[in-house]
């Protein structure tokens, strides 16, 4: 107990220290990487599977355990963070990153390649923890959830140019060359880090293993929490299934090239990009949990679309990216919204709160990813996963939002918001 205590008041000594220098587009940069890494292999699965002589369900587990890795990694690097520090976590991380990247490039063959894209996902990771818990030690009071959806903001540009790039690379230079790329930005990331990166989180500072274990009780046991979280990774991750899906929907069930795949993703990437801008602006004006429900429920209506298009076979490319583009408007809206609320539930465990939302949302979306892999129809299996999705974060997001206000008073940022 006087451990726990001391944890608390070294936390609250080092929140009243001046905040130190972090470039927010350098911890856009480390923590768009990761997904950057799962978009922009997208677009090459058709032409690596030809290459590795792999069926489409063999593929897709390069994204779903890909996915999986990022929700382990989250369980991981908070509490290392804690106890080494965000700088040295962060290039350590990069440098797994690196390595793994290096060996996915000279994959020989598929099972080589998932195992290397696992460990990839591991290294990927740290940016994802550590870029998120920056923001939380230099963030001002009330500040948090708005510069989470700034950043989202920048890190939306990464994976929307991903797609595109993969889609070239794969095509006019081999799908080998994509970790190659990959490889080189690890590298330049764990650079800038080096050079431009202070550090903002004291070390040694890491709770035990009893009192880790004793947050992720307490967390698990709060509705409010486990609403945000389930409710928060339906919402928002449960698209990563249709970026898995994608190049098979297009190619193979509307007949389109192999090029083109990289241009849909692209543009419906910039539908969280659009939901990001209208968070920042709205999120002074609206309350929260208003925003959370209606972009959710936005979500459901397009993913009804969908569902529809593919059971009437009315299913076309303008159809598809259209649902699509309103879908992800509304996970746009709703990240960073549900990833605030679901921290706030319990201000003296913020860090294992960060950590295990992130491996519930990530856990989701690899769980959505492995689903749309079954059977021989995608866009069936892809609209189904995406409408099951919107409607259980809807009744996720209910329960948590009615448990959070009964256990405590509104906040005057909560109000205000």
């Amino acid at each position: 107990m006087n451990k726990h205590v001391r944890d608390i008041a070294a936390d609250q000594i080092r929140l009243a220290e001046p905040a130190p220098r972090a470039p927010l587009w350098l911890l856009a940069l480390v923590v768009f990487t990761a997904t950057f890494t799962m978009h922009i292999f997208v677009p090459a699965l058709p032409h690596a599977a030809e290459d590795l002589r792999a069926g489409i369900p063999a593929m897709q587990l390069t994204v779903s355990l890909y996915i999986l890795g990022l929700a382990i990694g989250q369980l991981v690097y908070g509490p290392i963070a804690d106890r080494f520090g965000r700088r040295s976590t962060l290039i350590g991380g990069l440098f797994f990153y690196t390595i793994a990247g290096i060996a996915a490039a000279f994959a020989p063959g598929v099972h080589a390649l998932i195992a290397a894209r696992l460990f990839q996902a591991f290294g990927g990771c740290a940016g994802m923890v550590i870029g998120r818990a920056i923001v939380r030690d230099t963030a001002p009071p009330g500040e948090t959830a708005r510069r989470l959806a700034l950043m989202n903001l920048m890190v939306t540009v990464g994976p929307a140019l991903a797609p595109l790039a993969g889609g070239a690379l794969s095509v006019f230079v081999g799908w080998r060359s994509i970790f190659v790329l990959l490889a080189v930005l690890g590298i330049a990331n764990a650079l800038f880090v080096w050079l431009l990166l202070s550090e903002t989180g004291g070390k040694g500072l890491s709770p035990s293993f009893r009192t880790l274990a004793r947050h992720y009780r307490q967390l698990i046991a709060s509705p409010a929490f486990l609403g945000y979280s389930i409710g928060g990774g339906c919402a928002t991750t449960s698209s990563y299934a249709f970026v898995a899906a994608a190049p098979f929907i297009f190619v193979n069930e509307l007949h389109r090239p192999v090029h083109e795949v990289g241009i849909y993703i692209a543009g419906l990437i910039s539908g969280i990009w659009l939901g990001s801008v209208l968070t920042s602006r709205l999120i002074l004006k609206v309350p929260l949990k208003r925003l959370l429900v209606g972009a959710n429920l936005l979500s459901v209506v397009a993913a009804a679309v969908f569902l529809a298009a593919v059971l009437t076979e009315t299913l076309s490319v303008p159809l598809v990216i259209g649902a699509m583009f309103i879908y992800t408007v509304g996970v746009g809206v709703a990240a960073p919204v549900a990833l605030a609320q679901a921290v706030s539930v319990n201000p003296h465990v913020i860090g294992s709160a960060s950590g295990l939302y992130g491996f519930a949302q990530m856990a989701v979306g690899a769980i959505c990813t492995m689903l749309v892999g079954i059977g021989s129809h995608p866009a069936l299996a892809t609209s189904t996963v995406l409408m099951g999705a919107g409607i259980v974060a809807q009744v996720s997001f209910w329960i948590a939002l009615r448990s959070h206000a009964a256990r405590r008073p509104a906040t005057p940022v909560e109000t205000s918001v």
